[in-house]
């Protein structure tokens, strides 16, 4: 199965607050718990969306959002699968990296096709998502460029860029992508010059790359080799903030009917109902062994609009209170804070 995990990289914290937004402001707007700021933090599709769209709606104009979030994000803050990309031999390398290790970083992915003279990036949506905030589709596709000129050196130009939505600006965006942009096209999909894909990069780390590609592959092929089960588990985890969850939520992201999904968990000895309540189980474990989160919060977070129906639920979990389980755990395991 595909990774359905979603994580800000720190340096997209950074990079707003750089544009003057803090990263509270950001998930406030879109109405989401600040514990998504955590580095550590995975996020559905669905709350993804909505800090890109707070976002978008921050800064005002969609274009100019694109342009200076993808140029203020430093080259020193890229996540080990865009290090992957950046430190690649050549464009055309860089750009079959990130099609790759987008696979680890849902839900957008990547079509290359090369024909003729020109090679075109189509922007897909995994397991059937509804189509990202144009802020994102726009920013995901001049990244794509960015990094062919910081990789090269070069000031590159792609051919043409196509997008199905307004983007702001589009005159800003021309002057960027140095080319004509096409609104209201079917696809988003970006155009480069094929020449331009044998530009040897300039910051092409042999050493690097043979530390961080086996650690990207094993991470790659461990999800590939994930059960139904666990991936459903993973899933739910992920998502359990989101609003209601139902088998037909899940098995549309995992690319199957419900029914089919409800037989495989059935030969796996399991049921969805019992997946669901694990994960509110592990996460809530998890959530309580970290003081900073008080219990209001932790209901929220496994999926409960009201503390009380978490309280009965622990209560059948581990016997007893949120309360007493969180100060037997944290009795038995000492926060050590780190001296200042």
């Amino acid at each position: 199965m595909k990774s359905d995990l979603i994580k800000f990289p720190p340096g997209f914290w950074e990079g707003l607050q750089q544009l003057g937004f803090t990263p509270h402001d950001v998930v406030r707007k879109a109405r989401l718990p600040l514990t998504i700021i955590k580095e550590s933090t995975a996020v559905s599709a669905e709350q993804y969306f909505k800090i890109w769209q707070a976002y978008s709606d921050l800064v005002g104009d969609t274009a100019n959002g694109i342009i200076k979030l993808v140029t203020v994000f430093e080259t020193t803050q890229y996540p080990p699968t865009v290090l992957a990309t950046y430190h690649a031999r050549d464009y055309r390398d860089a750009l079959n990296r990130m099609a790759r290790y987008k696979q680890l970083c849902p839900p957008e992915s990547l079509r290359i096709t090369e024909d003729g003279d020109y090679c075109t990036i189509e922007l897909e949506w995994m397991h059937n998502e509804q189509p990202g905030p144009p802020v994102l589709v726009g920013t995901t596709l001049a990244f794509l460029l960015e990094l062919g000129r910081r990789g090269t050196g070069q000031s590159i130009n792609a051919r043409s860029v196509e997008f199905s939505h307004a983007m702001g600006d589009v005159k800003a965006l021309e002057a960027y992508f140095g080319c004509p942009i096409r609104i209201g096209a079917a696809d988003n999909r970006l155009t480069l010059h094929r020449r331009d894909l044998d530009r040897p990069f300039i910051s092409y780390n042999k050493e690097l790359l043979e530390i961080l590609i086996p650690v990207l592959d094993r991470t790659l092929n461990e999800q590939s080799s994930r059960s139904i089960p666990e991936t459903v588990k993973w899933i739910l985890k992920r998502s359990l903030t989101g609003g209601p969850l139902d088998i037909r939520t899940v098995s549309n992201e995992m690319g199957m009917s419900d029914r089919t999904l409800q037989r495989r968990l059935t030969d796996e000895g399991t049921t969805f109902k019992q997946l669901l309540t694990q994960a509110r189980h592990e996460q809530a474990r998890e959530y309580l062994a970290d003081p900073k989160f008080d219990i209001k919060e932790v209901a929220f977070l496994i999926g409960y609009e009201d503390q009380n129906s978490f309280y009965r639920a622990f209560r059948l979990w581990e016997g007893e209170t949120p309360s007493k389980w969180r100060f037997e755990y944290l009795r038995a395991h000492p926060v050590i804070e780190s001296p200042t």
